[in-house]
């Protein structure tokens, strides 16, 4: 993980999804990650023929979009974002070990006391995952 991508997450390891902000701006961010054999998750998730879980992709579109955010100033450095719903989810390809999951997160409505985005992750031009989401934003 590098030092930029820490300093817009609270995340770490071993719940860290975004390894770099590949684009961000008021309306789109573009976001990327690795999915690395050792995940945790990948051992029991399914030992024979490991793929990453549903609820991990949306994970990672969401830290993508918040991080997005902050990057470009629109989250103050002390702002948490808590998921507090999902929409219009559809996984359609399946994310393997090693594989880089690219998000492209679409800004809804962005404020200081919520964020909705939608967002869709991509292997390669493959579309893999998308959905909607709702965060609450706090302060630590």
């Amino acid at each position: 993980m590098s030092d930029e991508i820490e300093a817009l997450l609270p995340h770490r390891a071993p719940f860290l999804f975004v390894d770099e902000i590949l684009s961000a701006d008021e309306k789109n961010i573009v976001a990327k990650h690795v999915f690395r054999e050792r995940e945790f998750f990948f051992a029991g998730h399914f030992p024979e023929y490991p793929v990453v879980p549903g609820v991990i992709l949306i994970e990672t579109m969401a830290q993508s979009g918040g991080a997005g955010l902050r990057k470009i100033g629109v989250l103050g450095g002390d702002s948490l974002f808590f998921l507090a719903s999902v929409d219009k989810v559809k996984f359609r390809r399946q994310v393997r070990p090693g594989e880089e999951v690219r998000s492209e997160i679409e800004n809804l409505r962005v404020s200081s006391r919520m964020i909705k985005q939608a967002g869709k992750a991509y292997v390669g031009g493959e579309l893999a995952a998308e959905a909607e989401w709702l965060c609450l934003v706090g302060s630590k």
